[in-house]
């Protein structure tokens, strides 16, 4: 964290200036006060010869000097005075703003009583850093400012300022005598990788919160088997949870950044579910089990905003509602009202986005060698739908609508497997690739790396005998 200066340039400006005029002083003194202590005696003579009119000339200019070293005296006493005077009633005073809704940088610091003009230079100073629009309420602004303590009324003046913009990053801007100067300052981090394990006891996010698994690793693990497993069913209290991840602390270790899950393990029951992360060749990262099988996402059956969505028309041999003729409804049909946002089923890449004759606006995602899934009667695509986009789980694809041949709005879901068109509401179908060949020789060596040095250290034993599929 950074420390605020005790005493900021302004004020050390005229500290300085104040010791400076003292030094003059006292050398003034010493300097007009200074008298020979000796004299030559061929000058001696020659100085008892001199005419009274000589010597009466000399008193007078000697008095006249005198009189002006007095007024030099007397001028540096009231500039010291002056100086002593201004340090008094200007105090240094530490300031947190607080950002309110609808205030800017230049609003909030005039409000804390610097003028406009200053803040405006405060401003532009930061621009080349910072931006300032990017400011939102509740966040803070921690200052310095030289107060005038005996007149409420005078503006007061901002030596120092430091806004937090990051965890471990913040920008500062300081007085420079009448301009600003601003730079950043960041925390030196360290990297570390944390192993952590526990009992569920009643709510799974709580319990990994209770031995410091930060929040957002917590909402990652979720999220890693929110497709495998049902936590409202399968999940019971006594089961356990194992996770390692990667993070940045400061010299204080304090958490600044929670980075990527090496491993993640639940035990439910009898039953171990364990993944490993592995980045390919080409920057692809997914989870696998301990052999290589990806992690079974399973397609969403209805992948829609409005998950209240009534099913219009079932998959299977049907009276179409058009053709008035009994034919196979190779989808489901979900009743949603106009433009209800339609959801990528699983991860995949777009191999159509265009208009389909009677699909109208229609879209299909190859999620895998084995599963695909089509999406018709769209009133619109999401923008940047096009074909080869790739696009995750849960992502808007398109709007609900009706085009082409279509009675209303609703959405037309289709899951195609090896080819052939499936019934959505009963398939169970997977959408990551197995690992092979040299990809998976590398990923078994990471998976020992990562059983020796942290997951054997959780039960105790041997590397645990982990699921495989």
């Amino acid at each position: 964290m950074v420390k605020l200066p005790v005493m900021n340039k302004h004020r050390m400006v005229e500290v300085c200036y104040f010791c400076a005029i003292i030094v003059a002083f006292v050398l003034s003194l010493i300097h007009n006060n200074r008298v020979e202590a000796s004299t030559d005696s061929k000058d001696y003579f020659t100085y008892l010869m001199e005419s009274e009119e000589d010597a009466v000339s000399e008193v007078e200019d000697n008095f006249v000097e005198s009189e002006e070293v007095a007024e030099d005296v007397q001028d540096n006493i009231k500039a010291m005075f002056e100086v002593v005077d201004n340090m008094v009633k200007y105090e240094s005073v530490e300031k947190e703003i607080l950002v309110q809704k609808g205030d800017t940088l230049i609003s909030a610091l005039t409000k804390a009583g610097i003028t406009r003009e200053a803040a405006n230079k405060i401003y532009y100073s930061l621009k080349s850093d910072f931006n300032p629009s990017s400011l939102r309420a509740g966040q803070k602004i921690k200052t310095i400012m030289s107060v005038n303590t005996q007149d409420s009324t005078v503006p007061a003046e901002l030596d120092y300022m430091v806004i937090d913009i990051n965890p471990g990053e913040r920008v500062i801007t300081a007085r420079n005598h009448d301009k600003f100067e601003t730079f950043i300052e960041q925390d030196e981090l360290i990297e570390k990788t944390e192993a952590l394990h526990g009992v569920i006891n009643g709510n799974l996010s709580k319990s990994m919160q209770n031995v410091g698994v930060p929040m957002r690793a917590v909402n990652n693990f979720i999220n890693l088997f929110a497709y495998a497993v049902d936590f409202k069913r399968d999940v019971k209290k006594g089961d356990k949870f194992e996770i390692v991840y990667d993070s940045q602390v400061n010299k204080d270790d304090k958490l600044i950044k929670c980075g990527k899950i090496i491993y993640a393990g639940l035990v439910l029951r009898k039953q171990k579910i364990a993944l490993y992360r592995y980045e390919d060749t080409k920057g692809g990262v997914d989870y696998y089990t301990a052999g290589g099988q990806a992690l079974k996402r399973t397609l969403d059956r209805k992948p829609l905003a409005f998950r209240n969505a009534r099913i219009s028309s079932p998959f299977g041999r049907r009276l179409h509602p058009i053709l008035k003729k009994h034919i196979i409804h190779w989808g489901v049909d979900y009743a949603a009202p106009h433009g209800t946002p339609i959801y990528a089923g699983g991860d995949g890449v777009v191999q159509a986005a265009k208009y389909n004759g009677g699909y109208g606006n229609y879209i299909k995602i190859r999620h895998n060698s084995e599963f695909s899934t089509a999406y018709g009667h769209m009133s619109r695509f999401a923008k940047g739908m096009r074909s080869g986009v790739r696009v995750t789980q849960g992502q808007i694809i398109g709007y609900v609508g009706s085009t082409g041949r279509s009675t209303g709005p609703h959405l037309h879901y289709e899951v195609i497997q090896n080819g052939k068109r499936v019934n959505p509401r009963t398939i169970k179908a997977s959408t990551g690739e197995n690992l092979s060949g040299q990809a998976l020789n590398k990923f078994k060596q990471k998976v020992e790396q990562v059983n020796k040095e942290y997951v054997d250290a959780f039960s105790g034993q041997a590397t645990a005998k982990l699921a495989q599929k």
